[in-house]
């Protein structure tokens, strides 16, 4: 059955695709919605550049027709801007609000269209607003998340599985150093831990290869370390072998705070850069600023005002600084930065650049949309090494939540191609206090 969806601004900011997203269902979008485009088009963050673009995307549309009336789609549905409706909604919702103005839009056409009767095309309105989808719920209308990017988190690619084997196959595995498996079950540069089936305690760990042939690989007998750095556990050695590896040019970190995945990264970024000249500059981006700011409200000089955002790389530096000049870190970590083989820059000014050669760190993605994602993937140019870390569950942006984030889209995406790799991170390495804190309050 045809239906009706009613765009919420906060859908197109996340998804400046997402028109064409919808298959062959009708397209509504309020005039509150082009009114709320255009007090944001101004802005100079990615809020702004996304309202620009759907601007953009709308006038375009202007050329197939008029969009008071309604444009056809590539799929078959029509697309059409609303003004707005006489006020039909109860008194306690203030028609003055943006949000009331889209409901009421959707409130009108459903009544008008009959969707309360049975068998008539459904309106749904489509926000990513909690808070607005329970007014829905309120009036009687049906409403729903924007989930065409949404990724069921249960099942996330951790980049680690269990196999269990006769034991007499581990022997074979580290005999003849590889292992055939199965490529319809795992993919290339995943980890598998193989236990023998008998319940003895013999076991092998190895790498799936990523060159074409199908086997597992045993991991090298020699422990990596960088800066100084060794890991603490299964995890953070997987870890540091992909980061490790010039073979593979994107790699995912998911995991919480504590397990040790931004400290690691960034001291494989600055062996790799500093100290083997691998790659021309070390860049660590973060979106550092709630949704709809950029740092330009904050006082002080560019670098004050990033420092205030990224406190944990600049600690993170400072740590791995003072490991080599004991008692230094604080003034070696500004050496570093002041060098220019390390830039730390916001999301926002990574628009527009192209970065080829470098080894570049992407923290906190969970805070990213996959639209911003892919932004900041393109601006990769030839030689650069991506590292995209977060934690999905420690998201501070309002619209949006642990299956529709950059992070989480990114590593559902990437599985199984062979220039990615990835680890999920369970086992935290911080103080006992922090980790108990954790877990009980």
């Amino acid at each position: 059955m045809k239906k009706t969806f009613i765009l919420d601004t906060n859908v197109l900011l996340h998804d400046v695709n997402c028109l064409h997203a919808f298959e062959d269902n009708d397209i509504i979008i309020p005039m509150a919605v082009i009114e709320e485009l255009d007090a944001f088009k101004s802005e100079g963050d990615t809020r702004g550049k996304n309202a620009r673009m759907v601007s953009r995307s709308l006038d375009e549309m202007r050329s197939h027709g008029r969009l008071n009336e309604g444009v056809k789609l590539d799929k078959g549905g029509i697309l059409k801007i609303e003004l707005d409706k006489p006020n039909i909604l109860p008194q306690s919702l203030a028609f003055n609000k943006a949000d009331n103005s889209i409901l009421n839009i959707a409130y009108t056409l459903s009544k008008k269209e009959g969707s309360y009767r049975k068998n008539a095309a459904p309106v749904i309105v489509v926000t990513k607003d909690i808070n607005m989808r329970l007014k829905a719920e309120a009036l009687g209308l049906e409403s729903q998340d924007y989930t065409s990017d949404k990724v069921n988190v249960d099942e996330l690619y951790t980049g680690v599985a269990e196999l269990e084997v006769p034991a007499e196959q581990i022997d074979a595995f580290y005999r003849d150093k590889k292992l055939p498996v199965d490529p319809a079950v795992y993919y290339p540069n995943e980890f598998i831990i193989l236990k023998a089936s008998d319940g003895s305690k013999k076991s092998a760990i190895g790498r799936v290869a990523n060159s074409g042939e199908f086997v597992l690989r045993p991991l090298s007998a020699q422990e990596p370390t960088a800066w100084g750095i060794k890991p603490l556990n299964k995890e953070q050695r997987f870890a540091m072998e992909l980061l490790l590896d010039d073979s593979l040019d994107i790699v995912t970190l998911v995991g919480t705070a504590g397990t040790g995945k931004t400290l690691i990264t960034l001291a494989t970024g600055l062996q790799r850069t500093m100290d083997e000249n691998a790659y021309r500059r070390l860049v660590v981006c973060r979106s550092i600023v709630p949704v709809g700011k950029d740092i330009g409200f904050l006082p002080g000089t560019k670098e004050e005002k990033l420092e205030a955002w990224m406190g944990a790389i600049y600690d993170n530096l400072a740590f791995l600084a003072d490991r080599r000049n004991p008692d230094e870190g604080e003034e070696k970590a500004h050496y570093l930065l002041d060098s220019g083989k390390i830039e730390i820059a916001s999301v926002t000014h990574m628009r527009g650049r192209s970065l080829p050669g470098q080894y570049m760190i992407v923290d906190d993605a969970q805070n990213l949309t996959p639209h911003e994602m892919k932004t900041i993937l393109t601006r990769a140019g030839e030689g650069t090494k991506v590292v995209v870390t977060g934690d999905p569950y420690q998201i501070d942006t309002p619209y949006l939540d642990v299956e529709s984030n950059g992070l989480t889209y990114l590593v559902d995406r990437l599985k199984g191609q062979k220039s990615h790799g990835h680890i999920t991170f369970t086992k935290t390495e911080r103080s006992h206090l922090a980790d108990l804190a954790s877990k009980l309050l």
